[in-house]
Parts: structure tokens; C-alpha cells; sequence
């Protein structure tokens, strides 16, 4: 199926993303930001739309909004006692509105669902080190980042900079929505990111037993949605959360016929 060098390596890069939002998604799910999570990859959309005005990279731009987006989330946070999930909403409010009116026609589609087309090799190389990123994040971080989820009080007593730490788990989130901004879009990203994870915490007895199923399910589906969907002419993103969610249903009745 795939044959060349460029598609071997855009596969490649897919998979690597497919990771770093299973290990993601398994905390976000954990610390009840499903709606949240979907809501964040809505920020992307006015740096997709800011660059393509200006001929540039609508992927650095999305990053960029992304970003800019964490930061402002995070900087309202630590100075007000508004939940996080609020502050989320309305910075996904303004980014929606602010992108809608920048982005229209057929690039406004494809910030919403993934531009087709192979990524150049540039963009495979920095995205394929943007997820290792994520994944060593996700793998060294992880003692840290429970704690700080179980009890800010104790991780503060063991000298856990909770601040610091909640930006630098909102960073990653961004980064890995970013990496998927291409292929899934700024509408489906989120799902790939919470899906799987909502699947794992099923049948998971652990964290990291949820981590590991939520990074084979998330791998599992995008590789299923690439393959299948050139033969079947249909677009790879969607059906790569169509598959995520049918595992998530299946799991369900599995579950239940225990």
C-alpha cells in the first residue's frame, strides 16, 4: 500500500502523533478535561487562518495560536479561581469566532478536517521530534504529574512545582494537537486524543495499563484509517475517529458480556 519513501515516512509521522495522544489523552482523561480537550484544538484555527491570509504555513500558525492560547489559559489560571475548563471555553469561543471570519471556503474545511496531501520533508522530520517530545514528556513526567492530580497540596510538599508542571502538561497538549493539525484537523484532533483514552480507562486496572492500551488503540485506529482509507475513497482523519469510536462501543459491549 504504501510504496515510497514519503509515504512510508507520513505514516510514520501519523503513528508517532497516534502516541503521544494516546499517553496525553490518558492524563486529560484522568483529570476531566474530555470536553476541554476537544475545546483546545479549537484554538488552532485563527493561526491557521492568519497564515494562510499571509501565504504562510497554516500548520506553524495553528502551533503558534495553539500556543499562545496555553499560555493565556494558564496566565488567567494562576491569577483567578475560575476553573480551568471555563477559562478553556471562552478562549475557544473567541478563537472560533476569530478563525471563522479569517478562514472560509475549501481552507476552512481543511483546518477542520486535515488538508490532504503528504507533508514536505521538513515538516515529517520536525513533527517525528515534536512527538518524541510529547512522548518523553508523557513517560518522565508521569510520577509527577499524578501526584499533582491526586493532591496539589502533597505535590507541593514534595516539592513539585504545580504550576510549572500543569503549563508544561498544557504545552504538550498543544504541541500534540498541533502534530495532528494536518492530518485530522482542528474538529477531530481532540478525538483521537480522548477516545482512545476513554476506552483504556474501561478496561484499564492502572494508569499505566490505561496509558498502554490508550497508545495501542490510538496507533491501532490511525494506521487502520490510513490503510483503509485510500482503497475505500474516503478521507483519512474521519475515519480514523470513525474506528476510534467503534472500538470505544465495542469495548462497551465487551465489557458487558463479562
Amino acid at each position: 500500500m504504501f510504496t515510497t519513501t514519503p509515504a512510508l515516512s507520513a505514516l510514520l509521522l501519523t503513528l508517532a502523533m497516534a502516541a503521544a495522544a494516546g499517553l496525553i489523552g490518558s492524563i486529560a482523561v484522568m483529570r476531566r478535561m474530555t470536553l476541554a480537550a476537544d475545546a483546545i484544538s479549537h484554538v488552532a484555527l485563527p493561526g491557521i487562518g492568519a497564515a494562510i491570509l499571509i501565504r504562510g504555513n497554516p500548520i506553524l500558525g495553528g502551533l503558534a495560536a495553539l500556543l499562545a492560547g496555553t499560555l493565556l489559559v494558564w496566565a488567567i489560571e494562576s491569577r483567578t479561581r475560575i476553573p480551568t475548563e471555563a477559562i478553556i471555553g471562552v478562549v475557544f469561543s473567541a478563537a472560533l469566532a476569530i478563525g471563522s471570519m479569517l478562514t472560509s471556503g475549501k481552507d476552512l474545511i481543511d483546518a477542520l478536517f486535515g488538508a490532504p496531501g503528504q507533508p514536505g520533508g521538513t515538516e515529517i522530520v520536525l513533527g517525528l521530534l515534536a512527538a518524541a517530545l510529547v512522548i518523553a514528556f508523557a513517560i518522565l513526567a508521569e510520577d509527577r504529574l499524578v501526584i499533582t492530580l491526586v493532591s496539589p497540596d502533597l505535590a507541593r510538599t514534595a516539592g513539585i512545582g504545580v504550576a510549572r508542571i500543569n503549563l508544561a502538561f498544557l504545552l504538550a497538549f498543544a504541541l500534540t494537537v498541533a502534530l495532528g493539525l494536518r492530518f485530522l484537523g482542528v474538529l477531530l484532533m481532540g478525538s483521537l486524543i480522548i477516545i482512545p483514552a476513554a476506552t483504556a480507562k474501561h478496561w484499564a486496572r492502572s494508569l499505566r495499563e490505561m496509558r498502554v492500551i490508550a497508545v495501542a488503540l490510538a496507533v491501532s485506529s490511525a494506521l487502520a484509517g490510513s490503510i483503509a482509507a485510500p482503497p475505500l475513497g474516503l478521507e483519512k482523519g474521519p475515519l480514523t475517529i470513525v474506528v476510534a469510536s467503534a472500538l470505544f462501543f465495542a469495548s462497551l459491549l465487551g465489557r458487558r458480556g463479562e
